[in-house]
C-alpha cells in the first residue's frame, strides 16, 4: 500500500475538483518553492503546457530582489497573463495545487487577472 502525504491528497483534491468545472478551460497551475514560483498555463485535453513563467526567467531575474516575496509572484503573474495573451488564451481556471489561496499564490493571480486572464 502507497501511502500519500497530506500535500499530494491535497492537491488531488482541488485538481479533481478543476477537472469537473473546467469545461475545457486552460489550467493556470501554480508551484511555489521557498526560493521561487513557477506559473504554467496547461492544456489538459492535449496535455501539452501552451506558456510558462518563473521568477528564473531571464526578463524578471535582473529586475527582484528577491524570488521569493509577493512583488516576485506579481511579476510572474503578470508575465504568465503576457505570454498567456501571446498563445490566445483568454479563459483559464486556477489550479493553486495544495497551497493556499493567500500571500504570494494571491498576489499572482491578482496580478494574472489585472493582466487580461479571465477567471
Amino acid at each position: 500500500m502507497v501511502s500519500k502525504d497530506s500535500a499530494t491528497r491535497r492537491a488531488g483534491r482541488v485538481r479533481r475538483k478543476l477537472k469537473s468545472v473546467a469545461n475545457g478551460r486552460i489550467r493556470l497551475s501554480v508551484y511555489r518553492s521557498s526560493k521561487n514560483i513557477y506559473a504554467q498555463l496547461i492544456d489538459d485535453t492535449k496535455g501539452h503546457t501552451l506558456a510558462a513563467a518563473s521568477t528564473l526567467d531571464k526578463d524578471l531575474r535582473g529586475t527582484l530582489k528577491t524570488g521569493a516575496d509577493v512583488a516576485a509572484a506579481a511579476a510572474v503573474g503578470k508575465l504568465i497573463a503576457e505570454r498567456g495573451k501571446k498563445a490566445g488564451v483568454t479563459k483559464v481556471v486556477f489550479d493553486r495545487g495544495a497551497y493556499i489561496y493567500h500571500g504570494r499564490v494571491k498576489a499572482l493571480a491578482d496580478a494574472a487577472r489585472e493582466g487580461g486572464l479571465e477567471f
